[in-house]
C-alpha cells in the first residue's frame, strides 16, 4: 500500500461497499481451484471483528479467515484479494486508532508467512510475534520471506 499515512482506514474499515455479497462465478478453472462457483464477499469490518478474536500466543492465517466466512455464509468459498486487501486494511485502521487495537499481527499469511504490507512491515510483525513467545524464521537467499516456525502448533480454530 502506498500513502498510508494519508489514507483513513478506519473510514475504509467501515465502509461496507454494498457487502456481503455473493457472485456466481462461470470459470471452469477457478471452480475447480476453489472447490464450488459460489463466492462471498465479506465487508472489511467483519475482518476487522474476526482478527480481534485471535488470543496472545495463537495465529491465523487470511486463508483461515476465508474459510471461516466461507462456511459461515454457506458460499463454496471467500475471494481471495479482497480477503487480502481487508486484513491489510485492518492492520492499518488499528495503527492509526489510539485504542481498541486489533491484533492484526497474528493475521499471517499463507503457509505462516509474515504480511510485508502491514504497518512496520514484517519488522514490526516479527517483534509483536517473538514478543508473544513464536519463533519467526527466514527462508530464501534473494526473495527473503519470513515465517512463523511450526505456525500449524499455534493456529485459533476459528
Amino acid at each position: 500500500m502506498s500513502n498510508e499515512d494519508k489514507k483513513d482506514f478506519n473510514a475504509m474499515l467501515n465502509d461496507s461497499k454494498d457487502m456481503p455479497k455473493f457472485q456466481t462465478i462461470t470459470d471452469a478453472k477457478n471452480i475447480e481451484k476453489y472447490g464450488g462457483d459460489k463466492m462471498y464477499f465479506a465487508p472489511p469490518i467483519e475482518y476487522d471483528k474476526v482478527m480481534k478474536l485471535v488470543p496472545y500466543g495463537k495465529v491465523t492465517t487470511s486463508g483461515n479467515i476465508r474459510e471461516y466466512f466461507a462456511k459461515l455464509s454457506g458460499a463454496d468459498f471467500t475471494e481471495p484479494i479482497t480477503a487480502e486487501i481487508f486484513t491489510s486494511t485492518v492492520a492499518w485502521a488499528s495503527y492509526q486508532r489510539s485504542g481498541n487495537e486489533t491484533p492484526y499481527w497474528r493475521t499471517l499469511k499463507a503457509n505462516g508467512e509474515l504480511n510485508p504490507k502491514y504497518p512496520g512491515g514484517v519488522e514490526e510483525q516479527r517483534k509483536k510475534l517473538e514478543s508473544e513467545g513464536h519463533t519467526v524464521i527466514q527462508k530464501g537467499r534473494k526473495n527473503i520471506k519470513y515465517y512463523v516456525q511450526n505456525y500449524e502448533n499455534v493456529l485459533f480454530e476459528l
